[in-house]
């Protein structure tokens, strides 16, 4: 079993406290999946730099599939963070060379390859996605808080386990989410923080609640509860198990600094 995540990696920098790490959506999601024993890549570029070096050497040490992962001329992305209490807070996005990032054929047949490929909304590979579904690799996609962002009404047929991340559950969520089933995801799931997440197959709203945790910083626990979740679906268990598991996997995340458990 294999699995591609193909989108944006960056370096998360705190000034302030003088930390950083490696990081990005897809590298968060394939970090996570491969602890949780399913090989997985990361198909990205990054930079030339002293940030790019570490962003290999990361996840050359997680043993991350790194075939389709270049590096090129320029600097790596950067995510300027605070911390307010334990809140994370982005402060500035410098794209560096994801700005104009290319994904060619070889990668792309690569992704289709592969049981599962997962992507964000800030990943620049939207709109590779039909090609990618169109050859039979099923889709995960992280569409965070922009459920209202045309890119929703562009890419959902092509995705078969969208999520989306909401302040609360409400009659409206619920709503969304049908609407994404109905209009081709197989399993529309709505994340809602410390409070927990709801899935929907068509059929049944699955209701599940967060596991208790000792809270460093809240970076990575959406990507490591769609990690969590996915690596179930890929296994063949039932909903509310994979809940369970995303929900754990985030806990763990949340009780350290970065964004998954050494």
């Amino acid at each position: 079993m294999k699995v591609a995540a193909i989108g944006d990696n960056c370096i998360d920098l705190y000034e302030k406290l003088d930390r950083f790490y490696a990081t990005g959506n897809a590298v968060d999601f394939a970090v996570n999946m491969q602890k949780l024993g399913i090989d997985t890549a990361v198909i990205s570029t990054t930079g030339n730099d002293e940030y790019g070096t570490l962003m290999r050497k990361t996840l050359e040490e997680q043993g991350i599939d790194l075939s389709h992962f270049q590096v090129a001329e320029g600097k790596t992305a950067i995510s300027y963070m605070d911390l307010k209490g334990l809140d994370r807070i982005y402060l500035d996005y410098v794209e560096g060379v994801m700005e104009h990032v290319v994904f060619t054929k070889e990668d792309i047949d690569f992704a289709a390859s592969c049981d599962l490929v997962h992507s964000a909304f800030w990943g620049n590979a939207h709109m590779h996605l039909k090609e990618i579904h169109d050859k039979g690799a099923k889709i995960c996609f992280d569409y965070a808080t922009e459920y209202q962002d045309p890119m929703v009404e562009q890419t959902i047929a092509y995705v078969d386990y969208p999520f989306f991340s909401f302040e609360e559950r409400t009659e409206e969520t619920d709503r969304f989410l049908k609407d994404m089933v109905e209009k081709g995801a197989r399993i529309a799931v709505g994340t809602f923080g410390d409070k927990g997440s709801v899935a929907y197959d068509g059929k049944t709203y699955y209701e599940c609640g967060i596991q208790e945790a000792e809270l460093v910083n809240t970076i990575g626990a959406g990507d490591s509860y769609m990690a969590g979740f996915m690596n179930g679906i890929l296994k063949g268990w039932d909903i509310p198990k994979c809940q369970e598991q995303g929900a754990k996997v985030a806990a763990g995340v949340v009780s350290v600094f970065g964004p998954w458990v050494d």
